[in-house]
């Protein structure tokens, strides 16, 4: 499967855009958004969602939504 790029990060409804405080992409990364953010050893430590690559894929995929649905 890793030819197959349709089923890629980049195409996945749980894929987030990583913008930076200047509202620009960070790169080729991106945040899943399929799980809950990720908890911190530390207490006052916040959430994070797992980086990924626009190009990696997993058994998540689910393609974006069309406007018609």
């Amino acid at each position: 499967m890793s030819s197959n790029t349709s089923a890629a990060c980049q195409s996945c409804r749980f894929f987030d855009e990583h913008k930076t405080n200047a509202g620009q992409a960070s790169g080729d990364e991106g945040l899943c958004r399929f799980n809950p953010p990720v908890s911190q050893p530390e207490p006052q430590g916040h959430g994070l969602w797992p980086v990924v690559a626009s190009k990696d894929w997993c058994g998540h995929f689910a393609a974006d939504v069309t406007p018609a649905e």
